[in-house]
């Protein structure tokens, strides 16, 4: 009977109205309870929302965040990985992993587990293999691991992250253009590969509440706009 009842409340739902692109969706409350979603455990590719669960795996072993690996140090490739959701910093992170590459990866899919993503499996470290695949549902909680995590935090309220190297400062902007123009952003993530098509997670501040909406699988440039329309709609 309940699941009749999400069925009617999501097919009279004006996000269907809105041509909604996105294969798989939700919006939840600041505690977790579904507003109203789509596909919301089917299995998908999701890119660059991998970093999420890259950087925690790092955090949560407690490396030397000073520590110089290459041009950057590890909490510069943090922030590289979240802010410009870089690919060689995920890979960098990873391959300077405890044990390497392999425990990295085998740490985060523990981690997946520890968390209840049951239907979440990591093979590498960045979202470009299409092998990288979750659910709504289960990033959901991936989501409300990640806010707890500072860094993570930081660099999802950054618009622009500046580095010193030497007497140059390099300068990137977020993959998410909202930041630093609208809301309060808790924590934001993008994706985007021929396999995950244009993919999102963001828990933020809006003018009727906390909100976390997750969206995977929508077209090239509708993955924003979409987001707020299931907000304010």
């Amino acid at each position: 009977m309940r699941l009749l009842v999400l069925i009617i409340a999501l097919l009279a739902s004006n996000a269907f109205a809105f041509n909604i692109t996105a294969q798989s969706w939700l919006e939840t409350d600041d505690q977790g309870n579904l507003i109203e979603g789509y596909n919301i455990t089917e299995v998908r590719s999701i890119a660059s929302i991998t970093k999420l669960m890259t950087v925690i795996a790092v955090i949560d072993n407690n490396q030397n965040m000073q520590q110089k690996l290459g041009k950057y140090t590890r909490e510069q490739h943090i922030q590289l990985a979240l802010v410009k959701s870089d690919n060689n910093s995920a890979k960098v992170l990873c391959d300077n992993f405890p044990g390497g590459r392999f425990e990295c990866i085998r740490y985060m899919n523990e981690k997946a587990n520890y968390l209840g993503m049951y239907r979440t499996k990591f093979v590498e470290p960045t979202g470009l293999s299409p092998m990288n695949i979750s659910t709504a549902l289960d990033l959901l909680k991936l989501v409300f691991e990640a806010s707890h995590y500072h860094e993570i935090v930081k660099a999802s309220q950054t618009p622009i992250l500046n580095i010193q190297i030497g007497k140059k400062v390099l300068s990137y902007h977020n993959t998410n253009p909202v930041i630093g123009k609208r809301y309060n952003f808790i924590v934001s993530k993008t994706g985007s590969t021929n396999a995950a098509g244009s993919c999102i997670v963001v828990m933020f501040d809006t003018d009727v509440g906390r909100r976390i909406v997750i969206l995977l699988g929508a077209k090239a440039g509708k993955r924003l706009p979409e987001a707020e329309y299931i907000v304010y709609n």
